[in-house]
């Protein structure tokens, strides 16, 4: 349940930094009623997402970002993949 816990609190956070403290609170309510509904429905146990599931989700966006901060402030960006 510590995971649950750790995922909607980021979605909290995520969403009070764009639409405020309310609007996080109903996004997260309705989260955890979706999650609730699936789970009875499907008879399933819970299974995480994982701590890095938004980042997966918007890996090219992170990576994009990343990079044009410095180029616009005029830093030749590139990247390689770790091995």
């Amino acid at each position: 349940m510590e995971h649950l816990k750790t995922t909607l609190v980021k979605l909290y956070r995520r969403t009070a930094s764009r639409k405020g403290r309310k609007r996080a609170g109903i996004v997260v309510a309705h989260a955890m009623l979706r999650i609730a509904y699936f789970l009875l429905t499907r008879k399933e146990m819970y299974v995480d997402l994982g701590k890095d599931y938004f980042d997966k989700q918007k890996e090219t966006s992170i990576i994009r970002h990343s990079v044009r901060r410095p180029e616009n402030l005029g830093y030749t960006v590139t990247i390689t993949e770790a091995s």
